[in-house]
């Protein structure tokens, strides 16, 4: 009977080791493997929303100077020649942006003002906005027409000027229409 007793305490203790064993070697494996593969494929996605947060920043300040110049132009009947005076308070660089204003004459004074934003990451898209002088066909009043352009393809430097003409501000060719 001592024998039994023996032999069913040894099943027991056996038993008792099984279950306390772990995990194997190959289902460490699987699960680095899989872990891997979800990062693989997370990681990118991650890496690109991280990307356009930092764009909205140019799109929110290029935006604001357009908006800033056409008040500029409704108080002063020209179009502000630089950050200061635009007084819309956006730093003229940041870690990932760098910010100027440029206008040109088309016979008249200041008949545009363009709004850059020079990518200084190869990451990041170009932004650029430009507000040109109008006339309302019907009462032949002037006005501001604005447009604001986003790089099709991200790469540091600026995006090309967008063209004026009578109908408004177009976007130039390589750049897209985000807000006319």
């Amino acid at each position: 009977m001592k024998t039994e007793l023996k032999a069913k305490f040894l099943q027991h203790m056996l038993k008792k080791q099984e279950a306390e064993a772990g995990f194997t070697l190959i289902e460490l494996l699987v699960v680095i493997i899989i872990i891997g593969i979800l990062s693989a494929i997370a990681l990118p996605s991650f890496l690109n929303q991280a990307n356009k947060a930092k764009q909205s920043e140019a799109k929110t300040y290029v935006g604001s100077m357009n908006r800033g110049q056409q008040a500029y132009f409704l108080e002063n009947s020209q179009f502000a020649p630089n950050m200061e005076l635009l007084g819309v308070g956006i730093k003229t660089s940041t870690t990932n942006y760098q910010y100027n204003i440029v206008l040109a004459n088309n016979g008249s004074t200041n008949a545009s003002a363009t709004a850059q934003g020079e990518s200084l990451k190869p990451a990041l898209k170009a932004y650029v906005g430009l507000v040109q002088l109008g006339q309302v066909a019907a009462t032949s009043e002037a006005t501001t027409l604005a447009v604001l352009c986003e790089n099709n393809a991200a790469g540091a430097g600026n995006a090309a000027t967008p063209a004026t003409s009578a109908t408004g501000p177009t976007c130039a060719s390589g750049t897209a229409a985000i807000i006319k």
